[in-house]
Protein backbone atom coordinates (compact mmCIF):
# COMPACT_ATOMS: atom_id res chain seq x y z
CA UNK A 1 0.00 0.00 0.00
CA UNK A 2 2.99 2.51 0.58
CA UNK A 3 4.48 1.40 -2.76
CA UNK A 4 1.07 3.38 -4.15
CA UNK A 5 1.15 6.47 -2.17
CA UNK A 6 4.52 6.98 -3.99
CA UNK A 7 3.05 5.80 -7.42
CA UNK A 8 -0.11 7.91 -7.13
CA UNK A 9 2.00 11.40 -5.31
CA UNK A 10 2.50 14.17 -8.07
CA UNK A 11 5.46 15.43 -6.05
CA UNK A 12 8.46 13.57 -4.88
CA UNK A 13 12.52 13.12 -3.78
CA UNK A 14 14.02 10.13 -3.78
CA UNK A 15 17.24 9.12 -1.32
CA UNK A 16 18.04 10.89 1.87
CA UNK A 17 19.87 13.34 0.94
CA UNK A 18 17.20 14.88 -0.79
CA UNK A 19 14.77 13.86 2.09
CA UNK A 20 16.28 15.49 4.90
CA UNK A 21 17.03 18.56 2.89
CA UNK A 22 13.10 18.67 1.70
CA UNK A 23 12.55 17.88 5.66
CA UNK A 24 14.20 21.11 6.64
CA UNK A 25 12.46 23.32 3.75
CA UNK A 26 9.26 22.46 5.77
CA UNK A 27 8.02 21.11 2.37
CA UNK A 28 7.01 16.43 2.91
CA UNK A 29 3.64 15.77 4.29
CA UNK A 30 5.03 12.23 4.69
CA UNK A 31 8.11 9.88 4.35
CA UNK A 32 8.47 6.21 3.29
CA UNK A 33 11.29 4.16 4.22
CA UNK A 34 12.60 1.25 3.11
CA UNK A 35 13.30 -1.46 6.27
CA UNK A 36 16.27 -3.13 4.22
CA UNK A 37 18.03 -0.21 3.87
CA UNK A 38 21.47 0.80 6.31
CA UNK A 39 20.31 1.67 9.44
CA UNK A 40 22.69 4.30 10.14
CA UNK A 41 21.05 6.22 7.08
CA UNK A 42 17.44 5.81 7.43
CA UNK A 43 18.13 6.09 11.25
CA UNK A 44 19.07 9.64 10.39
CA UNK A 45 16.46 10.10 8.05
CA UNK A 46 13.87 8.91 10.85
CA UNK A 47 15.33 11.48 13.39
CA UNK A 48 15.24 14.24 11.46
CA UNK A 49 11.41 13.41 10.73
CA UNK A 50 10.63 13.34 14.32
CA UNK A 51 11.86 16.36 14.61
CA UNK A 52 9.52 18.48 12.63
CA UNK A 53 6.91 16.07 12.91
CA UNK A 54 6.18 13.81 9.85
CA UNK A 55 5.00 10.77 9.82
CA UNK A 56 7.15 8.27 8.25
CA UNK A 57 5.85 4.83 6.46
CA UNK A 58 8.20 1.73 6.77
CA UNK A 59 8.33 -0.84 3.74
CA UNK A 60 9.57 -3.82 3.09
CA UNK A 61 12.07 -3.75 -0.18
CA UNK A 62 14.41 -0.88 -1.40
CA UNK A 63 14.17 -2.26 -4.46
CA UNK A 64 10.50 -2.01 -4.48
CA UNK A 65 10.51 1.64 -3.24
CA UNK A 66 12.62 2.54 -6.44
CA UNK A 67 10.58 0.67 -8.58
CA UNK A 68 7.51 2.85 -7.34
CA UNK A 69 9.47 5.73 -8.04
CA UNK A 70 9.87 4.79 -11.42
CA UNK A 71 13.82 4.63 -10.92
CA UNK A 72 15.82 1.09 -11.50
CA UNK A 73 17.83 1.25 -8.30
CA UNK A 74 16.22 0.86 -5.29
CA UNK A 75 15.71 3.94 -2.74
CA UNK A 76 16.05 4.04 0.96
CA UNK A 77 13.69 7.05 1.10
CA UNK A 78 11.09 8.70 -0.34
CA UNK A 79 9.86 12.20 0.38
CA UNK A 80 6.23 12.87 -0.57
CA UNK A 81 5.78 16.83 -1.34
CA UNK A 82 2.58 19.14 -0.61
Amino acid sequence: MSYDKVIQANNFVVGTKQTVKALKSGSVTEIIVAKDADPVIIGKVIEAAREVNVPFILVESMRKLGQSCGIEVGAATVAIIN
